[in-house]
């Protein structure tokens, strides 16, 4: 039986997540929030560096968060901005998610939910890296 999401729930603490970013550099304060397989929502907000490239997305924080709990799957994911407003993750957090929610995960964009079969098509993942593996032996 798959989960109902609770997009409210996730926009909450997607935002809870945002007001808690370290930003001093951009001033662009971001948050996510994603519902996992066994029922946790996870979170994360952006940490920035003065050594600017190092910086790291809230995507991957809310991964740790995920991980850190005990690992499962991201079933939908909402990523805010400083004004609230729904952010599309970039591409290096696109790839998280598919890593850890897959091609069913849902994302709720500007352009309303997709899937991350329709986010990320022809994403590559473990089944690529077995692929090779095989092909190399």
């Amino acid at each position: 039986m798959a989960l109902e999401v609770d997009w409210g729930r996730l926009h909450e603490e997607a935002v809870a997540a945002m007001r808690r970013a370290y930003a001093p550099y951009s001033g662009f304060a971001v948050g996510v929030a994603g519902l996992v397989d066994d029922g946790r929502v996870v979170s994360g907000c952006n940490v920035e560096n003065a050594s600017y490239g190092v910086g790291l997305c809230a995507e991957c924080g809310m991964v740790g968060d995920l991980v850190r709990g005990g690992g499962g799957r991201l079933l939908a994911v909402w990523c805010v901005g400083g004004d609230e407003a729904t952010l599309m993750p970039c591409g290096r957090c696109r790839q998280l998610l598919w890593e850890h929610g897959g091609e069913q995960c849902v994302l709720r964009t500007p352009e309303g939910d997709l899937t991350m079969a329709q986010v990320l098509p022809q994403a590559f993942g473990v089944a690529d890296l077995e692929a090779a593996a095989q092909r190399a032996t």
